[in-house]
């Protein structure tokens, strides 16, 4: 949880590090302003950005070509009561599905790299 900085910041922070790891960002939903537009409710800051690391997506789909139905890794910002929280999926969670040791051994090197990009937000 982040108390020290706004949601903007926050993401800005959350973006470079990202990059920083190897990420880029191929989607960004921005959930509060689409529940307003759509169900005209609302509700605390909400991002979802799609982080993409191009090297190890391109490893994972060459081991199984419908791995892309997992992908991109979704972080996730939301603004909470006390701060902003980041969190990322998990890729071997997500990976588990499809039995594959190699598919699973990128997967954690993609799970260590979001863990060291959220660590340096």
């Amino acid at each position: 949880m982040f108390n020290d900085s706004s949601f903007d910041d926050i993401d800005a922070r959350t973006r470079s590090a990202l990059a920083d790891h190897g990420f880029g960002i191929l989607t960004e939903i921005d959930v509060k302003t689409t529940m307003k537009k759509k169900l005209d409710v609302e509700m605390p800051s909400y991002r979802i950005l799609g982080a993409c690391n191009p090297k190890m997506a391109y490893s994972a789909i060459g081991i199984e070509p419908r791995v892309g139905a997992m992908l991109p890794c979704n972080v996730i910002l939301r603004e909470a009561e006390g701060g902003v929280e980041v969190s990322a999926v998990d890729p071997v969670a997500s990976m588990q599905a499809i039995e594959n040791a190699e598919l699973t051994a990128i997967a954690g090197e993609v799970r260590d790299l979001l863990t060291k990009a959220v660590e340096a937000i």
